[in-house]
């Protein structure tokens, strides 16, 4: 079969791996040069602590293993399975810590608790005044700038894999074709559209109800750190923003450990990863209000860097980067994606939210299952 892709972020470039894989011709199409949005503007963190149980743990796990074959094959995408620490400051942080430690699939996760002497010996960069920490060993990373890049020279090697970027599709026709700006028609058995967050124009008139939002965050990157960070870290702040560590002793949280006034307005958590060239990236906020901002706020930075010097025990490298980025997330919070058949043999997948890097080869292999490739 011969499959046309629309979109060059991480989930566009895994339906395309997932069709080449199966022995088809892919044409991949990019309006811009390279992917600019949220696939590069991330951690690069595939990241199974705190998911949901169910479908979206599921999804995550089996992402998990996809990810390290994958990277086994593609050294360039930079797969590390380095784990992660979520460092504990408080008693009310070391309870919810504690009842994750006895979820049903604490195992799956790979969830331990450390000690302070233990989360050292993990991490020996967290010198910070520490109760321990949550350890999750199911927990990875790889190099979000180049990881789009490195999968499709190896695709391209096949013989059955072209990519066409700067071409912005204006047009699905019937099922099974897609014209772009130059005018041009690319015509396969199968249109695959993996847009990310461009909601509107050409997937506003294809799923005019779309049951998608946007969503802006706030990242930054260092100057190389003159150590390892050998696991991703976590604050204790990140508890309140994932599912699986609900329940009353993150209520009790909530409620003796109100987060600081610039955090809480930004909806913040510290999420930190080493680069290759031994850079620390570093976020987050959350913004959901329309229209977004066309410039970055600096108290949020402050407060990220205040939280990340605390752990390290220690000043952070100079900030060489400060940037913004949009991702698009599903409404309903029980889907991991928004996948929909518009028509025969054209289908629409986008909304994974900021679950996208962890989770987009197991989308994409269950969006190939689905559409009989």
């Amino acid at each position: 079969m011969r499959i046309i892709v629309v979109g060059a972020g991480v989930l566009g470039s895994m339906h395309a791996w997932q069709a080449v894989e199966r022995g088809h011709e892919v044409v991949h199409l990019e309006r811009e040069a390279e992917a600019r949005g949220a696939s590069v503007r991330n951690f690069g963190l595939v990241w199974v602590s705190g998911r949901a149980a169910g479908e979206e743990l599921a999804t995550a796990l089996r992402a998990r293993e996809l990810w390290e074959r994958i990277g086994e094959r593609v050294p360039a995408l930079g797969f590390r399975a380095n784990g992660s620490l979520t460092a504990i400051t408080t008693e009310a942080e070391l309870a919810v810590a504690e009842h994750a430690t006895t979820l049903p699939d604490a195992a799956a996760r790979g969830y331990r608790l450390l000690d302070p002497a233990e989360t050292r010996a993990a991490n020996p960069a967290l010198r910070g005044k520490l109760l321990g920490a949550l350890w999750c060993g199911q927990d990875a990373a790889v190099e979000p700038r180049i990881a789009q890049p490195a999968l499709r020279a190896a695709m391209s090697a096949t013989g059955r894999y072209t990519f066409l970027p700067g071409r912005e599709v204006r047009e699905v026709i019937g099922e099974n074709a897609v014209r772009d700006d130059h005018g041009d028609v690319h015509t396969g058995d199968l249109v695959i559209l993996c847009t990310g967050a461009w909601t509107g124009g050409l997937v506003r008139e294809l799923a005019p109800d779309l049951p998608v939002r946007r969503v802006r965050l706030q990242m930054m990157q260092t100057d190389p750190l003159d150590e390892p960070l050998t696991t991703s870290v976590a604050d204790g702040d990140s508890f309140r923003y994932y599912p699986a560590f609900a329940g009353g002793a993150l209520e009790q949280l909530k409620a003796v450990q109100p987060q600081p006034p610039v955090a809480a307005e930004h909806k913040m958590q510290l999420l930190m990863v080493q680069r290759k060239d031994g850079g620390l990236t570093i976020g987050d906020t959350h913004e959901y209000e329309h229209p977004f901002a066309f410039d970055v706020d600096e108290a949020p930075y402050e407060h990220l860097v205040s939280v990340a010097e605390e752990l390290l025990g220690r000043r952070l490298p100079r900030i060489r980067r400060r940037w913004a980025g949009v991702y698009a997330q599903c409404t309903d919070s029980s889907r991991v994606v928004h996948r929909e058949q518009l028509r025969d043999g054209v289908w629409l997948v986008t909304g994974p939210g900021g679950r996208g890097m962890t989770c987009s080869p197991a989308i994409a292999e269950a969006t190939a299952d689905l559409a009989g490739l």
